[in-house]
Order: structure tokens, then C-alpha cells, then sequence
């Protein structure tokens, strides 16, 4: 069986990527076009320019390209869509495609949606019409990250203990996938509780959404499993500022710690390392590191063939909901000044409805930093 595949969100081209897109569209299209069982067959974008712009790029007609992704589905009726869109109407679009009746399967670009209650509603809605929705959390597919699993899995630091990360940017963008790595982890075990607090002083608002500046969380998985994360929207490494050694991913073990994307002040280690105890660091050899466009192949790749075989898909709704979930509990837990206890019983966006309240003011950016 051969499954057409629609775009909503084209974008502009990839050539200048910044804080307002990464072209997702086109990588996800590069990688649908690396399978023998799908084929492209329209895409949408408000702004045509854009959407023929891609369809020149993929060899697409242009009775192919349109403004109104509702009139695509009509037309097109797409067995699979890809969602590249911003953060703040993935849940709209996301849940007519669910409701259109003729969509097997959506994949979502991350973070699920800028507000709870929107990304429940995505997971609730592909449940009731039985769509498979899978959301880009594409860094799972590293094979580093793999790697760091199943030396984790096979006892080499004993019983896990505490997961951790440290993500540039903020809670939201970057941090999506920070937690989503640390349920992975952790066996996807739910989340008990939730401590952070955060810091909103200068604007930093990516694909427009809000982000904190920085924030420090601490939460417990129903597994007795800790863990611990902080962002910082000023640190380019691809790490934290606390630490002397700042780590994408830390697991610390009983007897021993899996370090995956640390950097040393600033100097990339390598992409995996483990330290048993009594002993010193060993270097993990690994195809990939942590970031790699590659990694989107792939996951399309493993949603496609879930779609067909009907499996589970490991970026579903399920496990890209309990890391949205970390993120709006955190910045719940600095709304209530107080720990939160899960599941999270809110619908809005807290950093957004304290920015709407005043209690938070960030000073603005320049123009020509957004």
C-alpha cells in the first residue's frame, strides 16, 4: 500500500533557518520521499508564495498547492499529514485533520500546543477517531540517546536513580524535548509531582510562543525515579549554567552515571560517555550525536511503519503528552509559588496568563532579535 502525504505549513526555504522556522516542512517532506510506501502529493500555506515555493522544490503541480488546508483535505483526501506549523494553532489544525474523516495519521512538529488544554484536546480527539498522531520528538532516534538506553536497560550504572537535563533556549521549545528524553528514560512512568521556579526578565519568544529566560525543575515519577532540569536562553552550548560540565542528558545510576551532549565549559565532549563507579570516564562510540536532520528520517520512517503494521508509535499522543505536561507543571509550580501535584488539573498556558496578569514584565528585545 502506498499512503499519500499532505504538508500544512510549508514555510520558507531552509537556506536562512532562525527563531521564526527551521523549514521543518521541507525535512519532513525529504523524508516521506525516503519511502518506498509514501508519496507527496499536496501541501497548504497561508501564504502561497511559500506553499509554491515547496511544491517547486518536491516536484509538485500546481493544482497541488493551497492556501486552506481544509480545502486540501476536501480535495486531496491525504491518507498522512505533517503539521509545521507554529506552536499556537497545532491544536486547531491538528484536530480538523483528526476530524476530517478521511486522515489516517497526523505528525505534529513539537511542542504539542502553547496551552494543556489544547494538547489534551489533540490526544482525546485522535483517540476518539482512532488517527494515529505522533508528534516530532525526533531526537529519541539518536543514536546516542538509543545507546545511553540500552546500556541504561542492561544494568551498566545499576538502578536508575535520577534523569537530568540542561536545555538552551527554555521549557518550551528545547525543553519538550529535554523531558520527552528523560520519560524515555525513565520508562515512560508517569510523573507524581512537580517544584520549579523560573526567571521572565528579558522577552524570548520563539515561533511565537513564550519562553523563560531560566528555570530550575524537580520532579518524581511514580517509579521513585528522580529528576532534575534547568534551561537558560543565554547559553549557546547546548547546556545549562550551573554546572561545570553542563549535559543534554545526565542518568545517574546506582552504580554509575551515562552522560549523553556534554559539554566542559563550553568544549563538546563526546556525544556519549559512561562512568562506572571506581572507575574514570569511557568514551561510548556512536554513529550520531544529539542533533542531525537524519533523525526526522527515521522517525517518519518508525510512525509509517506503525501506521501499517498497527503498532503503537513510540512518538504518540500518550508519551508526548506527559512531557507537555512537565512543561506547564513546571511553570504552574512557579505560578503557585509551591509544589504541583500531578496529573496537572489546569487548561490555560500559566508563563502566558502570568505575562497577561503582570506578574511577570519581561523587558522588550530589540526589534531584531524576535
Amino acid at each position: 500500500m502506498t499512503y499519500t502525504v499532505a504538508i500544512v505549513g510549508t514555510g520558507t526555504e531552509p537556506d536562512d533557518p532562525g527563531r521564526d522556522g527551521y523549514a521543518m516542512a521541507y525535512h519532513h517532506a525529504a523524508g516521506y520521499e525516503k519511502l518506498d510506501d509514501c508519496e507527496l502529493v499536496a501541501c497548504a500555506d497561508i501564504v502561497r508564495e511559500n506553499a509554491e515555493a515547496f511544491a517547486d522544490e518536491f516536484g509538485l503541480s500546481d493544482d497541488a498547492v493551497f492556501e486552506e488546508y481544509g480545502a486540501m483535505l476536501s480535495a486531496v483526501e491525504p491518507d498522512i499529514v505533517s503539521v509545521c506549523v507554529p506552536p499556537a494553532v497545532h491544536a486547531d489544525i491538528t484536530v480538523d485533520c483528526i476530524e476530517s474523516g478521511v486522515v489516517q495519521a497526523v505528525h505534529c512538529e513539537k511542542p504539542m500546543a502553547d496551552t494543556y488544554g489544547d494538547a489534551r484536546a489533540m490526544a482525546e480527539a485522535a483517540d476518539r477517531h482512532g488517527v494515529q498522531l505522533t508528534i516530532n520528538h525526533q531526537r529519541r532516534f539518536s543514536d546516542a540517546v538509543r545507546t545511553a538506553k540500552q546500556l541504561l536497560d542492561d544494568g551498566e550504572i545499576g538502578d536508575l536513580e535520577r534523569v537530568e537535563f540542561a536545555a538552551p533556549v527554555g521549557l518550551f521549545d528545547y525543553g519538550s524535548h529535554s523531558f520527552d528524553l528523560c520519560n524515555y528514560f525513565a520508562d515512560e512512568s508517569p510523573a507524581k509531582w512537580v517544584l520549579a521556579q523560573i526567571d521572565y526578565s528579558e522577552e524570548n519568544v520563539l515561533f511565537g510562543t513564550h519562553n523563560e529566560n531560566q528555570a530550575v525543575v524537580h520532579w518524581e515519577y511514580d517509579s521513585g525515579v528522580h529528576g532534575v532540569g534547568t534551561s537558560d536562553s543565554d547559553f549557546g552550548g547546548g547546556g545549562g549554567p550551573t554546572a561545570a560540565v553542563a549535559c543534554h542528558n545526565r542518568l545517574v545510576g546506582s552504580d554509575g552515571v551515562i552522560e549523553v551532549g556534554a559539554h566542559d565549559e563550553g568544549e563538546e565532549l563526546p556525544p556519549l560517555r559512561i562512568r562506572r563507579d571506581g572507575e574514570g570516564w569511557e568514551t561510548v562510540e556512536t554513529d550520531d550525536g544529539l542533533h542531525g536532520w537524519e533523525f526526522i528520517d527515521r522517525a517518519l520512517a518508525e510512525n509509517v511503519r506503525c501506521l501499517r503494521e498497527g503498532d503503537e508509535p513510540e512518538l504518540g499522543s500518550d508519551n508526548a503528552l506527559r512531557a507537555t505536561e512537565l512543561i506547564f507543571a513546571a511553570w504552574e509550580s512557579s505560578r503557585r509559588r509551591g509544589r504541583v501535584d500531578l496529573p496537572l488539573d489546569i487548561d490555560d498556558n500559566p508563563l502566558q496568563s502570568m505575562l497577561d496578569s503582570g506578574d511577570l514584565s519581561p523587558a522588550p528585545t530589540s526589534s531584531g532579535d524576535d
